[in-house]
């Protein structure tokens, strides 16, 4: 919104700061993070008034959780209102892919919203069924994806770009659009996946999405492309902002978040969170990059994936218990021993992942 501004320039006045993706993305960092310090606190208050209760805890978790009983839950909407208000302030609104960005992420936080408000209200980790959040999510998906094959350059409409290989790339025709659904839904309840222990899911998230914007805004632009063999996706650059709103955002959140939790993410944050960053993988070009940037959560998904299989050929399990961070649990992990450890892999699997800009 507050681009505007720079059409009173003249040039070398303050005016002109506001030409520069860089200068608007550290301004949304600040007004994200802001926001999250100066509404956090009354926001918890209010969720711990309606809720009573709190989030459900399921009883054949950890006995660990048990202790959690009466936090509140659906404190993704803090993250998300600090994210949406600072990236309308400070992006450019003329930019389909961040409007792309914004509506999936709203999106999925209204599933998350309607599952958190059924699970609090009824008392029980059921919420919506899954049935409907996969519908409505794929219907999402397939509207993100058909307006980002329609705003992507003609040379890379329906193509899969491949890390490493440089100038390659596949045709998928009119399987793109159902190959950016599972990519964008995967990622989604990917995250939602690893939402299972205090401050778990939201830095590695922040990680994903900070490597994420630092590829949108190199393939977006020539030079950079063109130095590094990548491919050129003009105006993803803008999704910059987006991704610092979304940190500043999520370290406010982290900042009550942080074991004990004073407010669980819920999945308004989770589902919403996770599939930003499979619509930016999509509109970037990156997503078989987003597979190893995110690689912690496809090994949380794929967790649960073997265990129900498994489960339903053998009547065994592979882990004590999934997704994969309660198996550690019930090893005897400690939950900031886990936590800090899959930080750290987080940070690993992104710094691989960045590194593919240059492996060519």
């Amino acid at each position: 919104m507050l681009y505007w501004l720079s059409s009173f320039s003249e040039g070398g006045d303050i005016f002109n700061l506001f030409r520069y993706i860089t200068f608007r993305a550290g301004a949304a960092f600040f007004t994200a993070l802001f926001f999250g310090f100066l509404f956090g606190g009354p926001l918890i208050n209010y969720l711990r008034r309606v809720q009573k209760k709190g989030q459900p805890i399921r009883d054949d978790g950890p006995e660990g959780h048990l202790a959690k009983a009466g936090t509140p839950t659906m404190g993704g909407i803090l993250i998300l209102s600090a994210l949406l208000f600072s990236t309308l302030l400070w992006a450019r609104l003329d930019n389909g892919y961040v409007w792309i960005v914004l509506l999936v992420t709203a999106g999925f936080a209204g599933i998350g919203f309607a599952d958190d408000y059924a699970k609090v209200t009824k008392q029980n980790t059921r919420g919506v069924s899954s049935r409907i959040r996969m519908a409505i999510g794929l219907v999402i998906a397939a509207l993100a994806a058909i307006a980002a094959s329609a705003l992507h350059p003609q040379a890379l409409t329906n193509q899969l770009a491949l890390p490493v290989f440089k100038d390659v790339l596949i045709n998928m025709g009119w399987f793109f659009v159902p190959f950016a659904m599972i990519v964008i839904v995967g990622a989604a309840n990917a995250v939602n996946l690893t939402d299972g222990l205090d401050g778990l899911a939201i830095m590695p998230v922040m990680i994903a999405a900070g490597t994420l914007g630092v590829i949108a805004y190199t393939v977006g632009r020539v030079d950079f492309t063109e130095y590094l063999g990548v491919h050129h996706v003009p105006g993803t650059g803008e999704i910059l902002v987006f991704v610092s709103a979304l940190i500043g955002g999520g370290l406010g959140f982290l900042w009550y978040n942080a074991p004990p939790a004073a407010v669980f993410m819920g999945d308004t944050g989770s589902l919403a969170l996770g599939g930003a960053l499979g619509a930016i993988a999509v509109v970037t070009k990156h997503e078989i990059v987003l597979a190893i940037v995110g690689g912690l959560f496809v090994v949380e998904a794929l967790s649960v994936i073997i265990q129900v299989l498994y489960f339903k050929r053998t009547g065994k399990r592979v882990f004590l218990m999934a997704p994969i961070h309660h198996h550690f649990e019930k090893k005897g992990w400690g939950e900031a021993q886990i936590v800090i450890r899959f930080w750290i892999i987080a940070l690993i699997l992104a710094l691989i992942g960045l590194a593919t800009l240059k492996l060519r």
